[in-house]
């Protein structure tokens, strides 16, 4: 790969450097920058799970959408749970629902919902690339599912030739965002036809702070 993992790793310790204390701990995100990319053509666009091998830095939110075996073990992991009465509920409470949408990163649904949330939450989970991870009803342990999710991060190519991607926190170590930062690169490189030879730049930047390109 043309990305050095030293100058990743001078390009995060730049973008914490320059960015000014704030009262929270600042996300770490990363942009991907392509060109020769026609993405009127839908084989370009591409969905992406990302899996960071030193994790998110802090716990995405996560709810499960779900009656029966699949409620119960999230609720002996402490998750939020929406039954299928709630989600009816959800259908005649448009806010409620574009609020749901937002405020959890990651949904675990039963299968035997699936239908119901296509026709009540699609519309707010599709465009913010949220549906669900579906798994079956009868299922009693979710927990190696969960803890994948907790290092997880959902990307998307698909109206504008760049990439965005959180790779942790501010308060991880450098290498280990770099590393972070290295999956997330090689996961859009092997989406490309031309692998890097597409890939016109990419910067490191706090929530709040700067962007810093990473040098070649």
């Amino acid at each position: 790969m043309a990305f050095d993992r030293q100058k990743i790793v001078e390009a995060v310790k730049e973008a914490k450097t320059r960015a000014k204390p704030r009262n929270f701990t600042q996300t770490v995100e990363m942009a991907v920058n392509l060109r020769d990319i026609d993405l009127k053509r839908p084989e370009n666009r591409f969905k992406l799970e990302v899996v960071l091998p030193n994790g998110r830095g802090k716990e995405p939110k996560i709810a499960v959408i779900a009656d029966g075996a699949v409620a119960e073990a999230a609720k002996r992991l402490g998750l939020d749970v929406i039954s299928g009465e709630e989600l009816e509920e959800l259908a005649k409470n448009p806010r409620q629902a574009r609020k749901l949408a937002k405020n959890y990163d990651f949904f675990i649904a039963a299968a035997p919902l699936m239908p119901k949330i296509g026709k009540y939450l699609g519309r707010y989970l599709g465009p913010r690339n949220k549906m669900p991870q579906v798994v079956p009803p009868t299922m009693t342990n979710i927990e190696p599912i969960v803890e994948r999710l907790k290092r997880t991060v959902r990307i998307q190519l698909k109206n504008n030739p760049v990439v965005h991607a959180p790779i942790g926190t501010e308060n991880m170590e450098d290498e280990k965002l770099a590393e972070n930062a290295e999956a997330v690169l090689n996961a859009v490189l092997s989406k490309l036809e031309r692998g890097e030879n597409q890939v016109k730049s990419v910067y490191v930047k706090t929530t709040m702070g700067p962007a810093v390109k990473i040098e070649r």
